[in-house]
């Protein structure tokens, strides 16, 4: 029987240059499939812009598209050439609710200045350098919605993707008058001026999986095989930094697949965080849906391919099924290292990209580990 497993990749408009044209396009699925790959996650929205015309963004903003991109549709062209090579498609709206990124808001908040999210002092919300819309908000979430069922409804993919900012707020915010007085209804007295105060942390939070329950439900009315994939940071260090309640989402059924971001440089620490995830966070009814994030490149970073080994090794001994690198320019690097160690042996192969009773548990995991496969993983790595 087919081993069942998600093995996906990122593709960014950041450090890369895939998405930059349909050749790029069509070279990269071909390396991907031909790799072992299964699932590709292409960004559609980034920078305050999409990566496909969209008329919720013209009709809001005055911009259909990212202006590298005119007269093109990238994540058409992704569309196309995926499916010639048989992978999965989940467009991924990597900026969330950010609005832009040391830009004091840049262009949504010109526009819609009372869409921005607010600190205790009453300063436009920014943390790590982005500025932030407001998550709370009613017409900030429709107009989020909106991009997502526009792709939904336009295109012929698997699902859509969140991430560590959607659905998303750093804990800072949430002192917009709107939300002051929301909760003020509510508890007759205003928002501790702590961020961190577990209850007012816990409301906002509420309020996310609020959102996420609602897109939930409009993506599967469209389509009920449409997966709905998340990748949030770490908890609890999410729900305390950036109110995503991923144990909730789990509880409620809000996500098919999710990638937490073990993004850690040693493997060790990624053992720790994976133990974590499967004794505390995950049961073996949610197990199947976990395909952690592992960092492969991130500036002059690269993983080692036997930190990649070891760690693709680790989730399957703890019964992970798959996981998703960031990003696809990692698997090039020295004349494409990372890609050579997957295709020879830990994904020789092929996988059968999960099913939605797959992920729900209904599904029988009959994946089997190749000893002779394994045995031969060290050998080959003395070798290149």
């Amino acid at each position: 029987m087919a081993t069942i497993e998600t093995r996906g990749i990122w593709l960014t408009t950041t450090d890369s240059k895939v998405l930059r044209s349909q050749q790029h396009i069509a070279e990269a699925m071909h390396f991907l499939a031909e790799t072992g790959f299964n699932v590709v996650f292409p960004v559609v929205w980034n920078k305050a812009v999409t990566l496909y015309p969209s008329s919720t963004m013209q009709k809001t903003f005055g911009v259909e598209i990212d202006p590298l991109c005119q007269g093109r549709d990238p994540l058409q062209e992704v569309v196309i050439e995926a499916r010639r090579v048989g992978l999965k498609v989940i467009p991924w709206f990597e900026y969330g609710f950010a609005s832009s990124y040391n830009l004091n808001g840049g262009l949504l908040l010109q526009k819609k200045p009372q869409w921005a999210a607010r600190d205790c002092n009453g300063n436009l919300l920014n943390k790590n350098g982005f500025e932030w819309l407001n998550a709370l908000d009613s017409q900030v979430q429709e107009f989020l919605l909106n991009l997502v069922l526009e792709v939904v409804n336009n295109y012929d993919v698997d699902g859509i993707q969140g991430d560590d900012r959607f659905p998303a707020l750093p804990c800072e915010g949430g002192y917009d008058q709107v939300t002051i007085a929301r909760y003020h209804q509510q508890f007759q007295h205003n928002p501790p001026q702590n961020p961190k105060d577990r209850q007012w942390l816990q409301w906002r939070a509420d309020i996310l999986t609020d959102f996420l329950a609602r897109l939930h439900a409009e993506v599967k009315a469209v389509n009920p095989n449409l997966l709905i994939s998340m990748a949030p940071n770490i908890h609890d260090w999410a729900f305390q930094e950036y109110l995503q309640d991923s144990p909730r989402w789990l509880q409620q059924g809000l996500v098919d697949i999710i990638h937490p971001q073990i993004y850690r440089r040693d493997f060790q620490s990624y053992k720790a965080i994976a133990d974590k995830l499967v004794n505390q966070q995950f049961t073996d009814v949610t197990l199947p849906k976990l395909a952690p994030g592992i960092l492969i490149k991130l500036g002059s970073y690269c993983i080692s391919p036997e930190y990649l080994v070891r760690a693709i090794e680790y989730n399957r001994d703890r019964g992970i099924n798959g996981e998703v690198f960031f990003f696809y320019e990692g698997l090039r690097e020295n004349n494409n290292a990372l890609a050579k160690v997957l295709r020879n042996n830990l994904y020789a192969k092929p996988a059968v990209f999960p099913t939605l009773s797959d992920l729900n548990g209904s599904g029988v995991n009959n994946n089997k580990k190749s000893p002779s496969i394994w045995r031969r993983v060290g050998d080959f790595l003395r070798n290149i």
